[in-house]
């Protein structure tokens, strides 16, 4: 089943068509800025806080397009990744890393580690020369990582696909760039100052890039989506949980008291090009039992019947993965007691908010990809190319 996220974008670009006639009609861009916490008390016992900047727009990523091309036409592979990650895979610490997945049971499942190695690195090879020329790096090869499984992917219901589930990693490995440093070289190369400068995210995750415990990423990832690449810069910070969770005020952990949108927006109503998403993975039963701010009118199937409106969509709101997105509306901050929540027993769930002609929301098993860098796809050629309208 698609995820929560995914209908609502869907729902945004179906709607865009009526833009003309309508002021408030919501319109999505292909610039996105997403926050995302994610408290993992099943598998790492740690809470992760990411800022994911993406596009696919070339214009708002400016990824050459002679790479961008080879990367597409490549077999297999589903992402090209630069990070400072300290162990961007296992057996690599204190580097920097060019990550090639390439996603292929067959070759996984062939078992012959000489012939997937061989396969993968002759894959990664025709890949990571014009990559280093394009942001700068002087990365050598390393080695291939075969992942046959995906366990926190499992956790959270996601494919796996880039997340660890039967890929094959090619790794190319260069000295250690700090996150700060890696943030503004990629920055440069890649955003124009219309979004540099723009505020918003942006600001939080350069924020972000200046404490020691954060990891930045890039990622290049094709799709089949008028052959459109997704372009994802993310950074990220760890913090170990401590004791039971029971209380949560996510903007702690991206060390800002108010989460502000871009100003790339303000062209326009674009209420779903800003969202914050936070997600509690645990070995048992739990539940969302309080929060800040509003929540956000739904219809039976649990979709918010006005964007314009500020507040949470819980789904699930019980359960070993509980799930909030807050939307911001017509609004253009929030704060820090607008995103606090409480989690508690199942039996003290928050209920949703219907509409008059709505009955009670309903629960499902969404995909949230909240982990890693995957991204949400949609109909090409219904997202407007801000960029190219301010020119």
């Amino acid at each position: 089943m698609k995820s929560l996220i995914v209908v609502l974008l869907i729902l945004t670009v179906l709607s865009s068509t009526f833009v003309g006639a309508y002021a408030q009609q919501p319109q999505l861009a292909t610039y996105r800025e997403t926050a995302q916490i994610l408290v993992d008390d099943k598998i790492q016992n740690q809470t992760t806080a990411f800022i994911t900047l993406s596009s696919t727009s070339p214009l708002e990523m400016r990824v050459p397009t002679y790479l961008d091309e080879k990367i597409a036409n490549a077999a297999n592979v589903t992402s090209v990744a630069i990070t400072n990650a300290n162990s961007c895979v296992e057996g690599v610490s204190g580097q920097t890393c060019v990550i090639i997945t390439i996603y292929n049971p067959s070759l996984v499942e062939s078992y012959n580690i000489t012939k997937i190695q061989t396969t993968a690195r002759a894959i990664g090879d025709t890949l990571i020369n014009d990559t280093n020329k394009a942001f700068l790096l002087n990365t050598q090869f390393f080695e291939v990582y075969i992942q046959p499984k995906g366990e926190l992917s499992n956790a959270l219901g996601t494919s796996g696909a880039l997340a660890g589930n039967r890929t094959i990693s090619v790794v190319y490995t260069t000295a250690q760039l700090k996150s700060s440093y890696l943030f503004d070289q990629l920055t440069s190369i890649l955003m124009p100052t219309q979004i540099r400068n723009a505020g918003g995210f942006y600001d939080v995750a350069k924020k972000m890039s200046d404490s020691t415990n954060s990891t930045v990423t890039f990622a290049i990832t094709p799709t089949t989506t008028n052959n459109q690449s997704l372009y994802q810069l993310q950074v990220s910070t760890h913090a170990p949980l401590k004791g039971k969770i029971t209380s949560i005020r996510p903007l702690d952990f991206f060390g800002v008291d108010q989460l502000s949108r871009s100003s790339y927006f303000s062209g326009g109503f674009f209420p779903l090009n800003s969202i914050f998403e936070i997600s509690v993975i645990s070995n048992n039963d739990t539940a969302i039992t309080n929060h800040g701010g509003d929540i956000v009118p739904t219809n039976a199937q649990g979709l918010p019947t006005d964007l314009s409106k500020a507040g949470w969509v819980f789904d699930p709101v019980s359960g070993q993965r509980v799930t909030g997105i807050y939307i911001f509306g017509t609004t253009k901050s929030a704060t820090s007691d607008d995103l606090a929540l409480t989690i508690g027993p199942p039996s003290q769930a928050v209920q949703p908010i219907t509409n008059s002609t709505g009955g009670a929301q309903t629960k499902n098993t969404s995909d949230y990809s909240t982990y890693v860098i995957v991204g949400i796809v949609i109909a090409g050629g219904a997202a407007v190319y801000l960029f190219t309208r301010r020119r």
